[in-house]
């Protein structure tokens, strides 16, 4: 029977993972202490949720941060700080820093502790890649078709690698690896909560990706409970259901904007100019293709169900957004197919 855990230490506290996380698990009396740490301090309404846990200022890039899990003889660590926008990471090259370096001085500090009894790390599904030769769903033994060549996947994909090194250094150590699907809901910020807030969101011609999506309660939830238990291995973490991406964009009523694809890098590069969506090539690589994940593994093994499925989600995040229809459905659902049937007239090369 595993340990309930005593001292937690939650890297990212000034994001809303890491400082929802925190807060919960300071209202466990059970817990005796909550370490909060980051770069930067949580807002100031975070630190009110956060109650008693205590915040510690530190970089996880410094060796700094093995002294703070030996003085406070932390036993749990939950490395919930991995990131997928650069724009709240001082760009990408900071990001990558932040993601990879941050990761290995953390797994070191973890290796050299004598306390440490538990490791949770927040990971993301961006590590199967997405290309138009991927399965239906991705189970956590696939192997990706496509292996991300750059940013957030690819530094998940080189953490994940440092995280089975440290196990096998470290088996005393049981570690929890949570592969996310995009987040979304009414308060988190995400690329995906961004995209689909634009009155109009590009799409790519040609394509209707599958979406898969987690609430936030229902994210915060299964790091709680990764936490609180020895639960090794890697698992899946995804909503029942899909939706298509036009069917996403109709029910947050936005007007889709098909993009032929040579063009979308030139769209992806605008819109993060201009501050609206900070995509990624491999999140624009989603857009083409979509990813589905199984999540047998979770609910029979983890003994974790989300509470929201996809659409539920989606909704949640539409309604809690109060996000309103930009035209009138019914006009926007002629024009639409008017523009569609004009466009399968057109000779082919037009």
């Amino acid at each position: 029977m595993s340990e309930a855990p005593s001292v937690v230490l939650v890297t990212g506290v000034s994001r809303f993972l890491g400082g929802h996380l925190a807060a919960r698990l300071a209202a466990d009396p059970s817990i005796e202490r909550v370490l909060g740490v980051d770069t930067t301090p949580p807002s100031r309404e975070m630190r009110r949720r956060m109650g008693r846990a205590e915040f510690v200022r530190v970089d996880i890039r410094n060796p700094l941060i093995g002294k703070v899990i030996s003085t406070a003889k932390v036993d749990t660590v939950v490395h919930a700080s991995l990131s997928g926008n650069p724009g709240q990471s001082g760009g990408r090259s900071m990001m990558m820093e932040m993601n990879v370096i941050g990761t290995m001085q953390l797994l070191a500090a973890c290796q050299r502790s004598d306390t440490v009894r538990r490791l949770v790390v927040k990971s993301t599904s961006a590590v199967y890649g997405a290309s138009k030769r991927d399965p239906a769903t991705f189970t956590e033994t696939t192997e990706p078709k496509a292996i991300p060549p750059g940013g957030y996947a690819k530094d998940a994909v080189e953490i994940e690698g440092y995280v089975r090194s440290f196990s096998r250094r470290r088996p005393d150590i049981p570690v929890t690896t949570l592969r996310f699907v995009n987040l979304i809901g009414p308060r988190i910020d995400t690329s995906f909560v961004r995209y689909f807030s634009l009155p109009v969101v590009p799409v790519v011609l040609g394509y209707d990706a599958r979406v898969q999506l987690l609430h936030e309660e229902d994210a915060v939830a299964v790091l709680e409970r990764a936490a609180a238990e020895d639960l090794p291995g890697v698992f899946n973490v995804g909503a029942a259901g899909v939706l298509m991406l036009s069917q996403a964009i109709r029910r947050a009523g936005r007007i889709s904007l098909p993009v032929p694809q040579p063009a979308v890098p030139l769209i992806g590069r605008f819109t993060r100019r201009a501050r609206l969506v900070d995509f990624s090539p491999e999140q624009l690589r989603l857009l083409n293709f979509g990813r589905v994940v199984d999540t047998t593994k979770l609910q029979n093994e983890f003994g974790f169900t989300p509470r929201w499925t996809t659409v539920q989600a989606f909704d949640d995040f539409v309604a809690g957004r109060n996000l309103r229809p930009v035209i009138d459905p019914a006009t926007f659902g002629r024009a639409q197919d008017a523009a569609l049937a004009v466009a399968r007239a057109l000779p082919s090369g037009t």
